[in-house]
């Protein structure tokens, strides 16, 4: 059950972290995407993570994101 909210909650913030880079025009660091979205820097690396192993997302420079 843990593991279930766990991965609901990576959902949540994956899909949060995708639409606030799809509204910004320029990548962000992870630092920015918390601070606009409003959750914790710890959460949105991990939705980094996810996101760009699935390929939504690619790092155009080093520690900065952006939509494909």
């Amino acid at each position: 059950m843990l593991e279930f909210k766990l991965k609901s909650k990576i959902m949540d913030t994956k899909d949060v972290v995708l639409k606030t880079l799809q509204k910004s025009d320029k990548p962000l660091k992870s630092a920015e995407i918390a601070a606009i979205a409003g959750i914790e820097k710890a959460d949105v690396d991990k939705a980094l993570k996810v996101l760009k192993k699935e390929e939504k997302i690619e790092s155009p420079k080093m520690c900065f994101y952006s939509v494909k």
